[in-house]
């Protein structure tokens, strides 16, 4: 079957691709059946994903599916969370391509995260977890969505590390392997991640409830 995905970031259609890997499903990005983003005005990252699914199943008349994620720091009172991806308003220029831009949204979001962090020593201060809601509709108004979570738990550096993945990963370092997101190979990420955890239970929904 064909699942629109709700999204136009590149680096986020390939990692779910590998993700939903094996599954009887076509992972189709809204953008190229020129679907605009849609609005995400909401304060949690459920509402946002329902409201992204909604907006691409109802522009492609079929299924969807909405990733919301971000970076949740504890004692900045779980910001960026949902402002994760426009942290640093107006970070990105409007010259270049679209990924072009979101990597300049990237390093300004990152840049403003560690001023709000600057002096705050390693340690409880800098706790934090990446934060993973996706959504699947069957169509516009199905009445029941399928809504899978996933949280990956580490600490925001004091300096980015690593050329790997996009967004906060440079700054996000995972205790138990080491290493920050940006330094670790696809294949081990996408084992460990928010992302994988909210997918690897989506996968069970998708083959029960839907039966994919």
């Amino acid at each position: 079957m064909r699942l629109v995905l709700a999204s136009n970031n590149a680096k986020k259609l390939a990692e779910l691709r590998q993700l939903f890997a094996g599954l009887a499903i076509e992972l189709v990005p809204q953008g190229d059946l020129g679907i605009g983003e849609a609005d995400e005005p909401h304060h949690t990252f459920v509402e946002n994903a329902l409201a992204k699914a909604r907006h691409a199943a109802r522009a492609a008349g079929g299924a969807a599916i909405a990733d919301d994620s971000g970076l949740c720091v504890r004692s900045l009172g779980g910001d960026p969370g949902v402002r994760s991806a426009v942290f640093a308003e107006g970070g990105s220029d409007a010259t270049g391509d679209r990924e072009s831009r979101r990597r300049a949204q990237d390093r300004a979001n990152n840049a403003l995260l560690l001023q709000h962090l600057a002096g705050r020593p390693a340690g409880a201060a800098r706790t934090a977890y990446f934060a993973c809601t996706l959504v699947a509709l069957r169509h516009a108004d199905d009445p029941e969505p399928l809504v899978t979570t996933g949280r990956w738990q580490g600490e925001v550096l004091g300096a980015p590390r690593g050329e790997g993945g996009f967004g906060y990963d440079p700054l996000m370092y995972i205790p138990a392997l080491a290493s920050s997101v940006a330094e670790l190979p696809a294949d081990i990420k996408n084992r460990h991640s928010h992302r994988a955890l909210a997918a690897q239970a989506m996968r069970q929904l998708l083959a029960g409830v839907w039966q994919v």
